[in-house]
């Protein structure tokens, strides 16, 4: 049955807060890239019209810059629900975070210690540790469950021994939508005394990331994915990160975290403009609950993922109820919209038709929707979808609406 829409979300409110949502495109490419918060710009104009100087000197507009940037990473640790900002590394994607953190933990590693990648991740979180091979590191792969397209906790641990050091798997495919049980995975890798590395890029724009109760030991993902700007941010264990060796220049102390991971130092206006990002998501709860102003922070960002939450998954039940009605589509993932199991990226195939044929046929409408492997290459390749280039992706978040949805389903009436 399908789920009753929901009046909680005031959408009005949440679609004035992205410009480009009064033009006339329908966005559903948004795992992908989102679309950004005005709050956001308006953060980064502010840093770049009144304090685009250089830190660390005596000067007052030097000072405030320094200050912004501290205040922009200590709210980046709220966001993240860290134990210290010193945990939260500022870079410019996930994929160069997590290849600095691969060249820096594999010069603590000893030829035969080895990796665990998944086949259904993007590939930001698998060739850095499989390029660790050329150093003698073993990778093997966690392979998903051709029957269930879920990874499996029995497999994981057939794959474990003494000598791993490390697991990487993402937290929600970005293809499939799965939401994968991070905190049992976290607790079976920590079992062996290895370290759990997670790429969240698939779901930190749908729920709200607390590293401390998954007990992550690293966790990254991108900004321009979450409604912010392009850059990203990886979350690292204290302990962990004082333990690596320095990536940058040879006189930046052993113990300046996150510094010694930033070479040529963060991006100073993109980091500030990612509290623009915090400043709606308080906003949001404050406008739904007034009483939510007397809360903390972390408190407001809660209640506003919750409401993210429940509006999702009105969306994506009226996108698979209406896929799951057509006998020539195949979901890949699960076919049902429970918010506890997926978020709403919902990829699809249809019997005999290349799926690059598809999204070209909404382009006139001013739909955008997207095919093909999404650089989760090796999970296409296990699906044996290569030849059907891929699957079509329809990636929603919280400022879509049912209404646009049904301008979707609409097209796909006439193509399908």
């Amino acid at each position: 049955m399908p789920l009753a829409p929901t009046q909680s979300l005031q959408l009005e409110y949440v679609r004035q807060q992205f410009p480009a949502l009064l033009g006339d495109w329908i966005f559903f490419d948004n795992a992908g890239g989102s679309q950004i918060l005005k709050p956001v710009v308006d953060r980064i104009s502010e840093y770049l019209l009144t304090s685009n100087v250089q830190l660390g000197a005596s000067y007052a507009i030097s000072q405030l810059a320094g200050e912004r940037v501290l205040c922009a990473r200590e709210a980046v640790a709220t966001l993240l629900n860290a134990a210290s900002s010193t945990e939260v590394v500022m870079g410019g994607s996930t994929s160069l975070l997590l290849r600095i953190l691969s060249l820096c933990l594999v010069q603590n590693w000893t030829v035969g210690d080895e990796v665990i990648v998944t086949n259904t991740d993007h590939e930001a979180n698998v060739s850095p540790w499989m390029d660790l091979k050329q150093q003698g590191i073993v990778v093997k792969t966690w392979r998903l469950n051709p029957d269930t397209l879920e990874l499996q906790l029995d497999d994981l641990e057939a794959l474990m021994t003494p000598r791993t050091r490390l697991v990487a798997v993402t937290h929600a495919s970005n293809i499939l939508g799965t939401i994968n049980p991070i905190r049992q995975i976290a607790d079976r890798v920590h079992t062996y005394g290895a370290m759990l590395c997670v790429d969240g890029v698939g779901y930190a724009a749908h729920r709200l990331v607390d590293v401390q109760a998954l007990d992550v030991d690293f966790y990254a993902f991108s900004f321009y994915k979450t409604y912010g700007p392009h850059y990203a941010v990886l979350y690292g264990k204290q302990a962990h990160l004082l333990s690596l060796p320095s990536i940058n220049h040879y006189f930046i102390e052993q113990t300046d975290i996150p510094y010694k991971f930033q070479p040529g130092n963060v991006n100073y206006e993109l980091s500030y403009g990612v509290l623009g990002l915090c400043d709606y998501l308080s906003h949001l709860a404050t406008l739904h609950d007034p009483t939510a102003i007397e809360q903390s922070p972390r408190q407001r960002m809660v209640q506003a993922f919750d409401l993210i939450r429940s509006h999702e998954a009105i969306l994506g039940d009226r996108l698979l109820c209406y896929l799951n009605s057509q006998p020539n589509v195949r979901i890949i993932g699960h076919p049902r919209a429970n918010p506890d199991d997926r978020v709403p990226t919902i990829s699809f195939v249809v019997d005999g038709i290349d799926s690059a044929t598809i999204p070209p046929q909404l382009d006139p409408h001013r739909i955008a929707i997207r095919y093909g492997d999404f650089y989760a290459k090796r999970l296409i390749e296990e699906l044996g979808l290569t030849a059907q280039h891929g699957v079509v992706r329809v990636s929603m978040v919280h400022y879509n609406t049912l209404a646009e949805v049904d301008r979707l389903i609409e097209c796909f009436d006439r193509v399908f």
